[in-house]
């Protein structure tokens, strides 16, 4: 089992090199320096250090956009998650079930920060014109204007971002960052069985 794990591993990061189509040389051992394949890494994943794993950068980027985003929404007496909630609500209003797979939210912190949202005055609900069995989000006029601040908050961020990577960077990280969400939808990733299992580099002790 360690070792389908280990080859899932290999796939998923040979995968992301050939979207970039650009080959890499990995320095690994900082201790003396030396290079060597990135295969070779995943191929002894026990030897692994934190950052020389994907999910200590999505960690580590993903913990300084979120406290970006929580000290500006803290201005307006918000959170990164109510502005992210705000910016998913459309103007005729939105279905409450619809909001957590809209936004990949678990049910459970979807509700409870609905809730907060409405007890502070940026969210009513209504039941549809339509269908009385549905229940649409609707925002207050204090929501609005939240939610106008949130806007400005990704905004600005994602200027400042644009304007100091170069663009082709930027393609080559989209076109990653969606082979990741595919690879990652698979519940059997870790069991499935590496392509090309002939190449050396995917051969493991």
């Amino acid at each position: 089992m360690l070792e389908l794990r280990h080859a899932a591993k290999v796939v998923l990061i040979r995968r992301m090199l050939d979207t970039c189509t650009f080959q890499l040389q990995y320095a690994a051992v900082k201790k003396n320096r030396q290079k060597v394949c990135v295969h070779n890494i995943f191929g002894n994943f026990v030897t692994m250090k934190p950052e020389e794993t994907i999910d200590f950068h999505l960690r580590w980027v993903w913990a300084k956009v979120s406290r970006l985003y929580n000290t500006v929404a803290a201005r307006h007496g918000g959170s990164m998650a109510i502005g992210y909630i705000l910016l998913n609500i459309d103007k005729e209003g939105t279905p409450s079930t619809k909001l957590g797979p809209k936004m990949g939210m678990e049910p459970r912190s979807l509700t409870r920060t609905l809730k907060t949202m409405e007890e502070n005055g940026l969210i009513v609900r209504k039941a549809d014109g339509t269908d009385r069995r549905m229940v649409r989000v609707h925002l207050t006029r204090k929501g609005q204007s939240m939610r106008e601040a949130s806007r400005e908050a990704v905004i600005q961020l994602n200027t400042a971002i644009r304007t100091r990577i170069e663009p082709a960077k930027l393609t080559c990280f989209f076109e990653v960052m969606g082979e990741l969400n595919t690879l990652l939808d698979d519940p059997q990733i870790f069991e499935k069985h590496p392509e090309n299992s002939s190449n050396p580099h995917e051969t493991h002790q």
